[in-house]
């Protein structure tokens, strides 16, 4: 889960234009750059997302999303210098509603990563996205994709969510949804914001939405050095290093294959829960997460087959 995928392509006309273009990079090493970037980047997501829950019984789950948040934004604006003067009321609305979603989806995932496995809370969560493609692609074979997901997440809660927090699963198909609503949000502010000034700008709306509640949890907890040393680990792993790599490697990364390369997720936050967190995987649980995985995959071909290059544009 990370608020900066799907703003990339659409807050920089560069890599939109690669992305329409699709072309192969010359030679091999070029063109497995961009997918070690993309990968790297992934992983950096997923490692800060398990400091982040080594942070939590030191600030709450709703500090360590105060602290990701508002670092991330104090970074994002002064490298950005988004400018302010110059726009509509529309652009202003447009970017509120993504910060918005931004701050929600990052709490409601901090929640259930407080309360079930990051790989179980990743899988839940990505089945927002998995759900928005299918209703946009309008294909029925997607229906086999959609009920193959089913299958594993059914796998993963035991048949009825008893193994598994209840209230957390509950926590992480939320943060799916807004996950869902992110995406939509994060392409109408790239065509109205210039570079990435729409996602710095949201990013700064999200920091302020979560204070208080962070505050409210956590209050003075947050400046301690020590915390804030982890916090601005957070930020920078969960944030700004993922998408600085991601907007190098989608120069010359065609969409759908760094579509496809973002259903590994689940499987890359079982590994940092895992090597972070000691927390194990049954072989259930690992069945489950490769279905969901195997039914983004194929959710994403699906659709790349049924349009035209040209029809990638956000």
């Amino acid at each position: 889960m990370d608020e900066t995928r799907a703003v990339v392509v659409a807050n920089e006309p560069e890599a939109a234009a690669a992305l329409e273009a699709g072309a192969p990079a010359a030679g091999s090493r070029r063109a497995l750059a961009p997918v070690a970037l993309v990968v790297a980047g992934a992983l950096s997501v997923q490692f800060g997302a398990a400091i982040a829950v080594l942070l939590m019984p030191r600030a709450g789950a709703l500090g360590v999303v105060t602290l990701r948040l508002v670092l991330a934004a104090l970074v994002l604006l002064v490298v950005c210098r988004p400018r302010l003067r110059g726009h509509s009321r529309a652009d202003w609305r447009t970017v509120v509603a993504f910060g918005a979603v931004m701050a929600a989806m990052n709490v409601l995932f901090y929640q259930a990563a407080d309360r079930i496995p990051l790989g179980a809370a990743v899988t839940f969560e990505v089945l927002g996205p998995l759900v928005l493609s299918v209703i946009v692609s309008r294909r029925l074979v997607n229906l086999v994709w959609a009920g193959l997901a089913l299958g594993g997440v059914l796998l993963l809660s035991g048949g009825g969510f008893d193994r598994l927090d209840p209230v957390g699963a509950a926590f992480a198909l939320s943060a799916g949804a807004m996950w869902a609503a992110y995406i939509v949000f994060s392409a109408r502010t790239g065509r109205r914001f210039p570079q990435a000034d729409g996602l710095a700008l949201a990013m700064g709306v999200g920091a302020v939405l979560s204070l208080p509640l962070g505050l409210a949890e956590s209050g003075s907890k947050l400046i301690v050095p020590s915390t804030l040393g982890l916090g601005l680990a957070v930020a920078l792993m969960s944030s700004v290093l993922p998408y600085t790599l991601e907007l190098l490697a989608l120069r010359r990364l065609p969409a759908p294959t760094f579509a496809v390369l973002m259903s590994l997720e689940p499987a890359i936050a079982a590994t940092a829960g895992f090597l972070v967190l000691h927390q194990a995987l049954s072989a259930v649980d690992a069945l489950a997460i490769a279905l969901v995985i195997a039914a983004s995959m194929g959710a994403v071909r699906t659709q790349v087959a049924g349009k035209a290059p040209g029809d990638f544009k956000k």
